[in-house]
Order: structure tokens, then C-alpha cells, then sequence
């Protein structure tokens, strides 16, 4: 059973940092591309950052790019979710999802799998 458990969120002042973490289980960790997402109230799950098998290659929603930073852990089977200048736009639920690829991107239907989520609250 495959499963992706999302820590590290929480309530944060605009200009802090949040580190997500996004723990998995049931897979083979290192044949998966992963990727963040989040939705915000009232909005459509958007795209935030993709990361290849190898953690080489990395993809950003132009929303964040420069702020923060997804990499990779094979041997711990993390993902991670640097998040830096943090605004009140940044406030969603964010959710890590694994594709059985090497490298992909900002469309959702090319996950396999997707965890619960974390709650994320930037305050003005």
C-alpha cells in the first residue's frame, strides 16, 4: 500500500520559512518523480514544484520560483519543500504526489499517487 504522509505545516508570518517534508512508503522511492501542489480555498489545485527520480532536474511554478526549493532524499524516501519569503497568497493546502516517471511536471494527471496534505497559513 502505497503512502504519502505530508508534515512541516503551519502558521507563519509573511517574509518567514516553512520546510515541508513529504514521507513515502510502498514504493520504489528512487523510480518516482515527485511534485508539490496546493489549493486554496475556493481555488483549483495548482501546480508549486516538480523534482526528477534523480533530483537533476527541477521544475517551479513562475508563483514561486526564487522562494523556494523542492529536493530529495532516496535514501530516506523524502521529499522536501523549502519555502522562503513566505506571502499570504503562499496560504493552501499543500499536497506531494509520485509519478512513475523520470522527470515530470504541472500536470496532475501524470501522478500515481497523492497524500492527505498539510495546511500552510501565511498571516499579513
Amino acid at each position: 500500500q502505497v503512502q504519502l504522509v505530508e508534515s512541516g505545516g503551519g502558521l507563519v508570518q509573511a517574509g518567514g520559512s516553512l520546510r515541508l517534508s513529504c514521507a513515502a512508503s510502498g514504493l520504489t522511492f528512487n523510480r518516482y518523480a515527485m511534485g508539490w501542489f496546493r489549493q486554496a480555498p475556493g481555488k483549483e489545485r495548482e501546480f508549486v514544484a516538480a523534482i526528477s527520480r534523480t533530483g537533476q532536474t527541477t521544475y517551479y511554478a513562475d508563483s514561486v520560483k526564487g522562494r523556494f526549493t523542492i529536493s530529495r532524499d532516496n535514501g530516506k524516501n523524502t521529499v522536501y519543500l523549502q519555502m522562503d519569503s513566505l506571502k499570504p497568497e503562499d496560504t493552501a493546502v499543500y499536497y506531494c504526489a509520485a509519478a512513475n516517471l523520470v522527470i515530470t511536471g504541472a500536470g496532475a494527471d501524470q501522478y500515481d499517487y497523492w497524500g492527505q496534505g498539510t495546511q500552510v497559513t501565511v498571516s499579513s
